[in-house]
């Protein structure tokens, strides 16, 4: 419990069967795939005699979340991380554990930039029917990478025309922009935000 005017964290409002919150402190973050997981965020909550109390709220990211940073931006879940704010919009019904839950629509993440990495390699396998691909070398698990293909990530080719996700052949070169962050499995993961295939 803090003094009036001592904490930057926003409050809570509710319009109809959604609420909103500002300004949230981002507590704790976990993520098996990096993009479903969910955020564990603080925020200030008005009690009595001017003082406010700090909540805890477990906001639940699904495929269907809009993630986002200030600027727009589609960004995975690993690239929010404790410490950071965001900017939620969820559902109203909220479970009863401690910390509360609860489904995020939306989250729009205060970040210094939209960071990520670039590989360029040739596709190993396209597995639509679960939205991953795979690159490296066939002979060697260690040496794959399994990247996300999510609703925001954008398929191009050289010249910039958007393609499917069965337009990706094994065999076909690609430059692939993805987030820094990757898993600790085998093959790695993460999520891709650009592919873009390439006539070489």
């Amino acid at each position: 419990m803090i003094g009036e005017n001592e904490d930057a964290r926003g409050m809570i409002t509710m319009s109809g069967s959604i609420m909103e919150v500002q300004n949230a402190l981002v507590e704790e973050m976990y993520t098996s795939n990096s993009r479903t997981g969910y955020l564990l965020i603080s925020y200030a909550d008005p009690g009595e005699n001017d003082m406010i109390n700090i909540e805890l709220l477990q906001l639940n990211i699904g495929w269907e979340t809009i993630l986002i940073n200030q600027f727009g931006d589609n960004i995975s879940l690993c690239s929010i991380t404790k410490g950071s704010y965001v900017n939620a919009t969820f559902s109203t019904m909220m479970t009863r554990s401690i910390p509360p839950q609860s489904n995020a629509y939306r989250v729009i993440a205060m970040v210094n930039a939209l960071s990520y990495s670039i590989t360029t390699d040739r596709i190993l396998l396209v597995d639509s029917s679960n939205n991953f691909i795979y690159t490296g070398n066939p002979n060697d698990e260690t040496e794959q990478m399994r990247f996300v293909i999510t609703s925001a990530t954008e398929i191009i080719d050289e010249n910039g025309n958007p393609l499917n996700l069965d337009d990706l052949k094994p065999g076909k070169m690609v430059r692939i922009k993805h987030a820094n962050f990757q898993t600790a499995s085998i093959p790695p993961q993460t999520t891709a935000f650009v592919i873009e295939l390439l006539s070489t």
